[in-house]
């Protein structure tokens, strides 16, 4: 969600800790130690990445992790969660402390290429946005001059509403704070007019307030945040598993396979659904990627397609309620697109 900026010699001394970090062999060390460490939001974001009392794990991003382990082990539960803010995320992946990040980040243009990290797959396509009390009776982003916004410091968020106001000739007074809790607090409390972050953190922020009906979420969406999992660099054993497994799932709701009829769909005659399932004769899929030649079968079954993921997470079967807009298939208006599996 938000998009912690790394400046002056911290900045310096993360890009540095990246370079020398990165080595080409997560996958051997995640098979030797029987787990995938997965870095996720440590703020409990509904939808994404939360952690229930029982200390249980859900979300879209979780769903991924838990996707990734089923590929390689076959067993979608071989995952731990390393919980993390948006300043110690980028560290942990650097540092080898995690093997994947999977916490809402934004592919940028600078984390490919100045972080040591490597990003394609994107889970979840998203966007800044606002959220304003209902009884203000605003409508549109436009009719906010000379509001008060609660944003968080040092992060892109920031710097998009500096240049949504700017371009729009609107003014605006920024409310900020250094951490998400903080801004939550102020916005709750009335210290500002206006709440802005990503949007689909607009939706899970607006169900912790104590009337979330008195809370709507406005329809203008004033950037590209391209949310989806990252590793480090000069890994591409471990970079194409971690990508085909979010490929797989969306390849899965193409193909109309869910966890409940991915058993019967083995029994298709369909040569694409018998690759991707792992049912064709001398078919190497797996083995070119280091793994099972049933690990899209075990993905489905254990975890289950995107569509499914995202329905339960963040959709109608969700506090969330969030419509798949661009996140729906390709065939069906959206943006979500597998390469083909074969």
């Amino acid at each position: 969600m938000t998009k912690q900026l790394l400046t002056g010699a911290i900045g310096a001394a993360i890009i540095a800790l990246g370079a020398s970090a990165a080595h080409a062999g997560t996958l051997e060390d995640v098979k030797a130690k029987g787990f995938v460490q997965c870095g996720v939001n440590g703020s409990n974001l509904a939808g994404f990445g939360a952690q229930d009392s029982s200390g249980n794990w859900s979300g879209l991003d979780v769903d991924l992790c838990r996707a990734v382990a089923a590929a390689v082990f076959g067993d979608a539960t071989k995952v731990k969660y390393t919980p993390l803010s948006a300043k110690d995320r980028f560290p942990a992946l650097q540092s080898g402390e995690i093997d994947m990040l999977a916490r809402n980040t934004t592919w940028t243009v600078s984390r490919d290429s100045q972080l040591g990290f490597d990003f394609r797959a994107v889970n979840y396509y998203d966007g800044q946005g606002f959220m304003v009390p209902k009884k203000l009776e605003v409508k549109s982003a436009l009719e906010l001059s000379g509001a008060a916004v609660c944003v968080q410091s040092g992060t892109t968020t920031e710097l998009n509403l500096a240049d949504y106001f700017k371009a729009n000739n609107l003014e605006y007074k920024p409310v900020v704070f250094e951490k998400q809790e903080e801004v939550d607090a102020a916005y709750q409390a009335g210290r500002c007019d206006v709440y802005t972050t990503d949007q689909s953190g607009l939706y899970s922020i607006r169900l912790s307030l104590s009337n979330p009906a008195d809370h709507v979420i406005l329809p203008e969406i004033i950037s590209k945040e391209p949310l989806g999992p990252a590793v480090r660099q000069n890994d591409s054993k471990w970079f194409d598993i971690v990508t085909w497994a979010h490929y797989a799932m969306v390849t899965a709701e193409e193909f109309g396979i869910t966890t409940a009829n991915v058993d019967e769909m083995t029994k298709s005659e369909n040569p694409d659904i018998k690759r991707f399932l792992g049912e064709e004769k001398d078919q190497t899929i797996g083995k070119d990627l280091g793994l099972d030649e049933k690990w899209a079968y075990n993905i489905v079954k254990q975890v289950g397609n995107y569509g499914e993921s995202f329905e339960r997470n963040v959709g109608q079967g969700s506090n969330l309620k969030i419509e798949r807009g661009l996140n729906a298939l390709w065939t069906k208006g959206g943006l979500q697109y597998s390469p083909p599996i074969r």
